[in-house]
C-alpha cells in the first residue's frame, strides 16, 4: 500500500484508510461482531492504516478498539467527539471538560494509550474553536492525543483553529459528486500545511454502480433522509454513474475505483476512507491505490463532470446547518 503524509503532520498513514462507520452505524443493521473484527483485520493486513471511528457511531469504538488491539504501533486509529453525550441526535457539545471527558472515554474504548487523531465532529457554535483547540493542545501535552483534526468545519474556523494548535487534518465530504470544498477549503489547506480526508468518498455507495432508482435500503439506513438518495435524484444522477462505468472499462478497473484514483491525483495530501461491510469491496477499495490516472485522462473526467449536474441536496435541511461553520 502507498503512503501519505497528512500534510505537514509527519503522520503518515495509508493513501487509502477504512471508515468504519457503516460497520455499526447509519446505514442500516451493524454488522455481525466478529465478521466485522474479521474485516477490519483483513483491511490492516493488506496495509491499511488509519482507521476512522468516532464516539458517537453507537458501539463502533468498542469494535475498532477489540479488532486493533493486537496491531497497536503499526496503525493510526482517528475518532472524534463533539456531540452531547455521543448522541448525534442530540445537540453539539464540545465545551473543554466534555473534550477531556470524551478522551479519556474513548481511549478506553479503543483500548490504546493514544489517539492518534482526534478530530472535533462539527463546529460547536457555543463553544469558541480556540478554546475547542486549546483543550485538545492540552491532551496532546499530557500524550493522550497525538494529532488534532477538524470535521466538515469552514475556513474561518479552520484558520482560528489552527492558529491556537496546528490542525493535521480536516475531514469532509468530497468526492466526484460533492466537489464544494474545491471553492476554498482545498486552497486553504494547501496554504497551511493541513491533510484532507475525504469521509463518502464513493458518495454514500452510489458511485459504486450497486446503487439504482429501483434500490430499497433498509428502514434504519440514513440515506432515506438524503435528497440526492430519492429514487428520482438516484435516477437522474445515474449518468455520473455511467460515465464512471465507461472511464473504469478504458482503465480495466472498477467505476469505483476511479472515483479514488480521482480522489487521490487532486493532492497529494489527501486520504480517502472509504467504509464497507465486505471484503472484496474492501480489497477492491484499495486497490484504488494503484489506478493511476493521467493528466489527460483527469482533464477528460473533470471536463465530462462539468457537464454532469448532480441533483438532490447531500444533506437534509437540518443536518446541512452543522456544516461549513
Amino acid at each position: 500500500m502507498l503512503e501519505r503524509e497528512l500534510g505537514k503532520s509527519g503522520l503518515t498513514v495509508s493513501a487509502i484508510g477504512f471508515g468504519c462507520m457503516g460497520l455499526s452505524y447509519g446505514y442500516g443493521p451493524a454488522a455481525e461482531r466478529q465478521e466485522a473484527i474479521a474485516l477490519i483485520r483483513a483491511a490492516a493486513e493488506r496495509g491499511v492504516t488509519l482507521f476512522d471511528t468516532a464516539e458517537a457511531y453507537g458501539p463502533n469504538e468498542e469494535l475498532v478498539g477489540e479488532a486493533l488491539e493486537p496491531l497497536h504501533g503499526r496503525v493510526a486509529i482517528a475518532t472524534k467527539f463533539g456531540f452531547r453525550n455521543g448522541d448525534a441526535h442530540a445537540g453539539l457539545d464540545s465545551r473543554p471538560e466534555r473534550i477531556r471527558e470524551v478522551a479519556e472515554q474513548s481511549l478506553k474504548r479503543l483500548r490504546i494509550d493514544a489517539i492518534d487523531l482526534f478530530y472535533q465532529h462539527r463546529t460547536d457554535p457555543n463553544v469558541p474553536i480556540e478554546d475547542v483547540a486549546g483543550a485538545v493542545q492540552d491532551l496532546i501535552r499530557q500524550g493522550k492525543v497525538k494529532h488534532f483534526g477538524l470535521s466538515e468545519a469552514g475556513p474561518d474556523t479552520i484558520r482560528r483553529a489552527h492558529a491556537v494548535h496546528p490542525v493535521t487534518a480536516l475531514q469532509s465530504e468530497y468526492s466526484m459528486w460533492w466537489r464544494e470544498p474545491e471553492a476554498e477549503i482545498l486552497p486553504l489547506l494547501d496554504e497551511l500545511g493541513i491533510g484532507f480526508v475525504p469521509f463518502s468518498p464513493l458518495g454514500k455507495g452510489f458511485l459504486t454502480g450497486a446503487i439504482d432508482d429501483a434500490t430499497k435500503f433498509d428502514a434504519s439506513d440514513f440515506r432515506n433522509t438524503v435528497p440526492r438518495f430519492t429514487p428520482d435524484a438516484r435516477k437522474a444522477n445515474g449518468t455520473l454513474v455511467a460515465l464512471l462505468g465507461s472511464i473504469a472499462a478504458g482503465k480495466g478497473a472498477t467505476p469505483a475505483q476511479i472515483a479514488l484514483a480521482w480522489l487521490l491525483a487532486q493532492r497529494p495530501s489527501i486520504v480517502p476512507i472509504p467504509g464497507t461491510t465486505k471484503l472484496h469491496r474492501m480489497e477492491e477499495n484499495i486497490g484504488a491505490a494503484q489506478v493511476a490516472l493521467t493528466a489527460g485522462e483527469l482533464a477528460q473526467v473533470n471536463a465530462a463532470l462539468a457537464q454532469i449536474p448532480v441533483q438532490g441536496a447531500r444533506y437534509s435541511a437540518d443536518r446541512q446547518k452543522l456544516v461549513g461553520k
